[in-house]
């Protein structure tokens, strides 16, 4: 009863409407973009709001609910949305990535229409152009289990959203313009929760209000564009009890590594004297610490926070050997009835090994990210769209990166960068980091098993070590510095699909590409049509619609 009550809530959140006709529920949504001031470190910055909010408003569903939501484009420049880790099962059309879909111009609207099709958890979505997600148009996005399938555990006594994220007081367009002229960003100047930081004068407003005895659940989201951050609760642990849409072991924490683009859901019980504590969050592998907080308030509670705060850990090997600690809840279901367990990834012949190695270099002086030798430049016409439409060979080549990473010393080249990826292949991709920097990538349209993580390079050998039996199904991996990361996957979802870093710089300056799934016989039993009202841009832009699927 309690999980009923609370999802009916849900669905009058953030202005949405429900309507349900025979089928799975639709979920509508508008959503006005538009700019606004705001100052989450004390300086006036000009940012990003949706429907005047920063962070914008949370996205609450259900598994299997449609979801449509109208974009309004208030901005004097071109706008797009990605959700990050919904998989558009059979529809890259709605992923809102720039590979896919035409930006929404000034001025005009979009409407996105996707299905949280088999997937529960908790995910964020935030604008992947320019440089616009570092300063807002990013929020929560969850899908909450359906009533007939248990979670393994408790009801909670409320459910609440923590987005952490670094903060640049420059402004987008400043950034935009450090990265075109060739240069680093360099260090953040500081860290928000939820918007906000506590200034810890006793008049701060509280994040949070918890009740003695009772559970929370906390959805902690590093929306930020390129810091790790350590999030922890002062006087109280928690139990990770869902990373990425997977139910993951209920192990207790004390703090949490949370890289860029990562999602953990935790319990937090009130289980101390009643008073103000503080949830912290600060940065990780910097050469500057920087620490902010916000007040979590018990109800009743008398006394502030104590200024004396938990201490962050030290080194990265703590972090390395934190992510061996998470593992898949085999026995608990997840989006479907059957235990998440019932898939053995580890018994599937690997098809395709491909390891990808980042570089960072300098390219007629000015500095570019890359994979295997190439950085990924973004074409005027949507590379989904290109090869929808036929024309894929105006706009970009397949394969043009070998599957193994070329000598140091290459000539970076800048290009579209695709891989041609066979329908149902069970792929490894192994991400190789020579730099002294912290990656995190994130892949669109899967789940995928992070199977292994280890310092130096990799080698067919260290397969021998790899977690075939737990590991978490999850949509980001963080590769540690001069250390490698391992995945194992299906790719069985046909279209076209982003495989980028979410360190934003990194992103913007070239360090993606994407993977194009083709159904062979082309189906809709694989792949959806182009649907109607889709943006059109570049040479397809005026073009005939192509024939559709029939079948």
């Amino acid at each position: 009863m309690a999980r009923l009550m609370l999802i009916s809530m849900l669905f009058l959140l953030a202005g949405s409407m429900l309507m349900v006709q025979g089928g799975d529920p639709t979920l509508f949504f508008e959503w006005n973009v538009t700019y606004g001031t705001i100052a989450p470190l004390g300086v006036p910055v000009k940012g990003i709001l949706i429907n005047g909010q920063f962070p914008g408003p949370n996205l609450n569903s259900t598994t299997n609910n449609n979801i449509v939501v109208n974009v309004f484009n208030n901005l004097d420049e071109p706008f797009l949305v990605t959700w990050d880790g919904v998989q558009h099962r059979k529809n890259s059309w709605q992923d809102g990535v720039l590979g896919t879909n035409c930006p929404i111009p000034p001025g005009k609207n979009y409407t996105y229409k996707f299905q949280v099709k088999d997937q529960i958890g908790s995910y964020m979505y935030y604008p992947v152009t320019a440089m616009h997600k570092a300063v807002g148009g990013f929020g929560g996005l969850r899908v909450n289990s359906r009533l007939l399938i248990p979670v393994p555990y408790a009801d909670p006594a409320d459910d609440y959203t923590l987005l952490v994220g670094d903060f640049f007081n420059k402004g987008h367009t400043s950034l935009k313009k450090i990265l075109d002229s060739g240069r680093n960003l360099g260090r953040c100047d500081g860290v928000h929760l939820n918007g906000k930081v506590a200034k810890g004068d006793g008049k701060d407003e509280p994040l949070f209000t918890m009740e003695a005895g009772k559970t929370y659940k906390y959805r902690i989201c590093n929306t930020g564009i390129k810091t790790s951050l350590n999030v922890r609760f002062q006087g109280h642990t928690m139990k990770l009890v869902e990373m990425e849409g997977s139910h993951t072991m209920q192990n207790d924490y004390d703090s949490l590594d949370v890289h860029v683009g990562q999602c953990f859901s935790v319990l937090v019980t009130a289980n101390q004297e009643p008073r103000d504590y503080y949830v912290v969050a600060s940065t990780r592998f910097t050469r500057r610490e920087v620490t902010a907080t916000g007040i979590i308030r018990y109800k009743n509670g008398k006394g502030a926070a104590s200024s004396e705060l938990p201490p962050p850990p030290v080194g990265w090997a703590w972090s390395l050997n934190q992510f061996r600690t998470f593992r898949w809840n085999l026995t608990s279901n997840a989006a479907r009835p059957n235990p998440q367990g019932s898939y053995k990834y580890g018994s599937i012949n690997i098809t395709r090994t491909i390891k990808l190695a980042n570089t960072a270099q300098r390219v007629d002086g000015k500095l570019r990210y890359a994979l295997n030798g190439a950085s990924y430049v973004e074409p005027t016409t949507p590379l989904k769209l290109a090869e929808y439409y036929g024309v894929a060979d105006k706009v970009f080549k397949y394969d043009t990166i070998p599957d193994e990473p070329p000598s140091d010393n290459t000539k970076v080249t800048l290009a579209p960068i695709v891989l041609n990826m066979t329908h149902r292949n069970f792929v490894e991709i192994i991400f190789e980091n020579h730099e002294t920097a912290i990656q995190s990538y994130h892949l669109s349209g899967y789940s995928f098993f992070a199977v292994g993580m280890d310092i130096g390079k990799w080698s067919p050998e260290k397969r021998m070590n790899y977690n075939l039996l737990d590991a978490v199904s999850r949509h980001t991996i963080q590769v540690f510095p001069n250390s490698w990361s391992a995945i194992l996957l299906t790719f069985d979802n046909c279209g076209m699909w982003n495989l980028r870093s979410e360190i934003w710089d990194r992103h913007y300056l070239g360090q993606q590409l994407y993977a194009s799934v083709i159904s062979p016989n082309r189906s809709l039993k694989d792949e959806y049509n182009l649907p109607e009202g889709v943006l059109t841009c570049g040479i397809v832009q005026g073009m005939p619609r192509p024939p559709p699927f029939s079948s």
